[in-house]
């Protein structure tokens, strides 16, 4: 019952602070940015913003919004990169194919059903059950970019952003050589200059040398590496960051092993998939 009303007074305070937002930030003024982001996107006569039927979603905008604390100018900058990017790489944000939800289906990304204490979403990566062969490193980019999209439609996920867990155990050096740079700074550029989301961390267990060797390559490209913590097999550290009752066994949690069907059906559900789908040429 303790942990139980702990539970409900953390969450509580999360919903009262939406840490995100200045502490000196009123409703008032998280209501004047959103009018104010609204009027510059009427205004606006950029191409990228030629079709601004999904602009009238408050939700949708506000994204952007928690994305820059708020800044209007940063958050419409941001605004206009995300749509430019949609227009450059269609077939990034096309509908799901059958390689998408092999990696959803292999954890790639997994998302876990409870949130952390400071109620960030919380989603992992099994590297080791990737493929190459049968799922190329854009279909996991997609799968990751598409979560990502669908799970920013909460408005607590806005605020409080994600944590990030990359299970590396078993990562072959064979898979390795299957991260092709051109790829990986394509992603790297998406996720840091062109979505509306906020990384709260990004946690490596169990990376072998060669990965380490390959962040140290990566690493002059990403603003914000110090968000990048190397766990290596010592899941004590992680269970500081991440608290044991919301884990998968798989990573010493107190939950059973992660069950990727789950987050599988609810993807198809919202993008109205039938699991036929993605049985399609497997």
């Amino acid at each position: 019952m303790n942990k139980y009303a702990e539970n409900v007074w953390n969450m509580h305070q999360i919903k009262n602070e939406l840490c995100e937002v200045p502490r000196n930030m009123t409703d008032s003024d998280q209501q004047r940015a959103l009018r104010e982001l609204k009027e510059a996107v009427d205004s606006s006569t950029d191409l990228a913003l030629r079709d601004k039927s999904r602009c009238q979603d408050d939700s949708f905008l506000r994204r952007f919004l928690y994305a820059r604390k708020h800044d209007v100018k940063d958050s419409f900058q941001l605004l206009l990169r995300y749509h430019q990017h949609q227009r450059q790489h269609p077939e990034l944000w096309a509908a799901a194919d059958s390689s998408v939800l092999r990696a959803l289906a292999d954890g790639l990304p997994g998302v876990l059903t409870q949130r952390d204490r400071r109620g960030r979403c919380v989603l992992l990566m099994f590297t080791s059950n990737w493929d190459p062969q049968t799922c190329p490193l854009t279909s996991v980019f997609r799968a990751l970019l598409l979560t990502i999209e669908r799970t920013l439609s909460d408005t607590q996920t806005q605020a409080n952003g994600y944590v990030i867990v990359v299970d590396w155990s078993e990562f072959t050096f064979k898979q390795t050589c299957s991260l092709q740079a051109r790829v990986l700074k394509m992603m790297i550029d998406c996720l840091q200059d062109c979505m509306p989301v906020r990384f709260k961390s990004i946690c490596f267990i169990s990376q072998p040398w060669y990965v380490e060797g390959m962040l140290a390559i990566i690493k002059p490209y990403l603003k914000a590496a110090e968000r990048i913590e190397l766990h290596g097999h010592n899941l004590s550290s992680l269970h500081d960051s991440l608290p044991l009752d919301i884990l998968p066994a798989e990573l010493g949690g107190e939950g059973p092993p992660y069950n990727s069907e789950r987050w599988l059906q609810e993807f198809c559900k919202v993008e109205s998939l039938g699991r036929a789908t993605y049985w399609t040429d497997s």
